[in-house]
């Protein structure tokens, strides 16, 4: 499969995720547009790292997991970035029973 279909794909996820946090103001829905847009990271370097790998094919048998390697990474920063995401999440909504973003602004004045 071409490189350029990978691209298309984690440019065309990678735009819903910016518009779905960009438009929403669900705290939910804009914590899942950007594990979206984490998402068509994670894929673009998986296809990079594959190409890199198909490129260098017999050199070397450790090139081509260091996008896979840094994916690990990503997934793991972006577990615990959800995990603390969704207990702030429960928490405004015991207090304020609301997930509105725009709500929070109010409570600065």
């Amino acid at each position: 499969m071409p490189i350029n279909l990978y691209i298309l794909l984690a440019v065309a996820l990678f735009a819903i995720g910016i518009i779905g946090v960009l438009t929403r103001r669900n705290a939910i829905i804009i914590f899942m547009c950007i594990e979206l847009m984490l998402n068509a990271v994670n894929l673009l370097l998986v296809a990079f790292s594959k190409m890199h790998h198909l490129k260098m094919a017999g050199v070397d048998p450790r090139i081509g997991t260091d996008g896979q390697i840094f994916v690990f990474f990503i997934m793991v920063v972006a577990a615990a970035e959800v995990s603390v995401g969704l207990a702030i999440i429960v928490m405004m909504y015991r207090n304020i029973h609301s997930v509105d973003v725009n709500f929070l602004n109010r409570l600065k004045h």
